[in-house]
């Protein structure tokens, strides 16, 4: 039932009374929306959500308000009143919003966490194409089996290393930078497999990251703990097998494809590559750097 008489204070005026107000057409839908607004954002102590922090209660009734209008149309005026009614609707909304707090809580969290690990990485990451440590020089190298060797690193080729091989092997660098784009086309398919598996594992990475942060704040032994639990498991357990998988795809151009640009025979290749890793087996002081033979 509405009431005749209205307290003066707006608001400590029932919302109840903004409604019949509504309802007589003494104010629009906006306006009621507006009062409504302001009442809850006058009286956040009725509420008691955000243990007295205005600044918390203020961005819930910002992020609350395009509901204001729905929730107009839903009320009917039979069993509780219309303050119980926006009392109830606030209590329900704000259980969702906390909700959303911790959701972009946790992926905040995993975002500086993944960032702070890619810094890591970034500050360890050695300078690939740094002079090496050899006891002997580039220059004693088999110019045609350093030409092998770019091609099958081709991922990884400077300008400067270009330029290299093609003066010691009397071609012009644009010759040379042909071979390559040739190699990157057949090699596309590949190329596109490794980097969209790179991406899903990226992802897979923060998914486990999320899970073992919302892990971290569940009640133990309730059943939401153990559904986290199990679905942390289960996505370190995908993300491992999507690291091996990974690891399996080849990066480097296959013996066979350049083989193929440069007109040559495979036993060639073959036998140029495993020259010249022997060689630099013996004499670099750094093993790593042959990680392109594999």
């Amino acid at each position: 039932m509405c009431n005749e008489k209205f307290i003066e204070k707006p608001n400590d005026r029932p919302l109840s009374d903004y409604f019949c107000l509504f309802k007589n057409g003494t104010i629009n839908r906006k306006e009621l929306e507006g009062k409504i607004y302001h009442y809850l954002l006058s009286n956040p102590g009725r509420y008691n959500i955000f243990q007295k922090n205005d600044d918390r209660w203020s961005d819930f009734l910002s992020w609350l308000y395009s509901r204001l209008s729905r929730a107009v149309d839903i009320y009917k005026e039979t069993g509780s009143s219309f303050d119980a009614y926006i009392t109830g609707l606030i209590h329900g909304a704000a259980k969702e919003y906390r909700s959303r707090e911790a959701d972009h809580s946790y992926t905040e969290y995993v975002c500086w966490q993944a960032r702070a690990e890619e810094m890591k990485l970034f500050e360890s990451e050695p300078e690939y194409f740094k002079p090496l440590k050899m006891k002997i020089s580039p220059d004693d190298l088999n110019p045609r089996q350093l030409l092998f060797l770019l091609l099958k690193s081709y991922y990884c080729a400077t300008d400067e290393m270009v330029s290299y091989v093609a003066k010691i092997n009397r071609l012009q660098k644009e010759d040379i930078r042909k071979m390559i784009d040739e190699i990157r086309v057949k090699r596309m398919d590949k190329e596109l497999e490794y980097k969209e598996l790179q991406e899903r594992l990226h992802l897979q990475y923060h998914r486990c990251l999320s899970y073992q942060k919302m892990l971290s704040h569940a009640q133990p032994g309730t059943d939401y703990h153990f559904v986290l639990g199990d679905r942390l498991k289960r996505a370190k357990k995908r993300f491992a097998s999507m690291k091996i998988r990974l690891g399996k795809i080849r990066q480097t151009a296959s013996n066979r494809l350049i083989a193929e640009i440069l007109g040559i025979p495979l036993g060639t290749v073959d036998s140029g590559l495993s020259s010249l890793k022997n060689r630099l087996s013996n004499n670099l002081l750094s093993k790593n750097s042959l990680s392109a033979f594999k």
